[in-house]
C-alpha cells in the first residue's frame, strides 16, 4: 500500500501525515504537489489540513481547481481511498466528493482543543482497528469546521451509515454540550455512499504517538493496513 499526501500552498499539516505514515507505519509515503496530475501508482491519497491557498474566498474554494483534485476524483470514483482533514475535508465537499459543507464555528472563533468522538460506524476501511460506538481523542483546530447539510441529505447520510465519527462527551453521550462548533448532529466525519472517500474535522495525525498523548488516530491509518490483509 502506497500514500500519497497532496501538498497545497498553505498546506501545514502534509509533514505530520507524512511521519505517521512513512515514519511510524514504515509504509511508502508521496508528497505530491497540486500542480502533479499523475497519481495512477498510489492506493491511498490524503488531503491534509491547513489553509490552501490562504483560504481566501472560502476554505477549500480555490483548492478544487488545482490540476491534481481532477485526478483525486478520478481515484475517488475508481474506488481507491481518500481522506481529506480539516482543510481536506472541506476541499472534498467544495469538489463534491463528500455532500454537505463546512461553514463558521457556530462562536465564530478559531477553535483548537481535544474533543472525545465517538465512533458510529466501525464496518468501514478507515475504521477497522475501532469498534463501534468507541469513544476516541483527536485533536481540532479549524475556524470554519461547521457541519451543515440540508434536511434530505443529512437524512440520507443517517440512514445510509454514512456517519462515521460524531462530537460527544468522556462517557458517549451525544448532545450540544459535547458540540464544539455548532455541526448539524455532532457530525464530525462523513464518507461517500461507497464508504471510499473520509472527510473528517479533527486531526487523527496529532494524535498517534503516546509522547504527545495518545494513539487514537495512529489506528485510523493501521485500520488500512488491516485492510490491506
Amino acid at each position: 500500500m502506497k500514500f500519497g499526501i497532496i501538498v497545497f500552498p498553505g498546506s501545514n499539516c502534509d509533514r505530520d501525515v507524512a511521519m505517521v505514515t512513512q515514519r511510524l507505519l514504515k509504509v511508502p509515503t508521496r508528497m505530491v504537489w497540486h500542480q502533479e496530475t499523475d497519481i495512477s501508482e498510489l492506493d491511498v491519497i490524503v488531503i491534509p489540513g491547513g489553509f490552501s491557498y490562504g483560504d481566501y474566498l472560502r476554505c477549500g474554494a480555490i483548492a478544487r481547481f488545482s490540476p491534481v483534485m481532477e485526478q483525486v476524483v478520478a481515484h475517488a470514483q475508481a474506488g481507491k481511498l481518500v481522506l481529506g482533514i480539516c482543510n481536506g475535508f472541506q476541499i472534498l465537499t467544495e469538489v463534491g466528493l463528500l455532500a454537505g459543507a463546512l461553514i463558521r464555528n457556530r462562536n465564530l472563533h478559531f477553535i483548537c482543543d481535544r474533543v472525545a468522538l465517538r465512533v458510529e460506524n466501525a464496518h468501514l476501511p478507515w475504521t477497522k482497528a475501532y469498534c463501534n460506538k468507541e469513544v476516541i481523542t483527536l485533536p481540532i483546530a479549524h475556524g470554519e469546521g461547521r457541519y451543515y447539510a440540508e434536511a434530505d441529505t443529512l437524512k440520507a447520510l443517517e440512514d445510509k451509515g454514512q456517519v462515521v465519527f460524531r462530537y460527544c462527551l468522556p462517557t458517549g453521550e451525544i448532545n450540544e454540550l459535547a458540540n464544539p462548533n455548532g455541526s448539524l448532529n455532532n457530525i464530525a466525519g462523513i464518507v461517500n455512499e461507497q464508504g471510499n472517500v473520509l472527510g473528517m474535522m479533527p486531526h487523527p495525525e496529532r494524535m498517534a504517538d503516546c509522547m504527545i498523548g495518545g494513539i487514537d488516530g495512529k489506528r485510523l491509518f493501521e485500520g488500512l493496513l488491516i485492510t490491506r490483509v
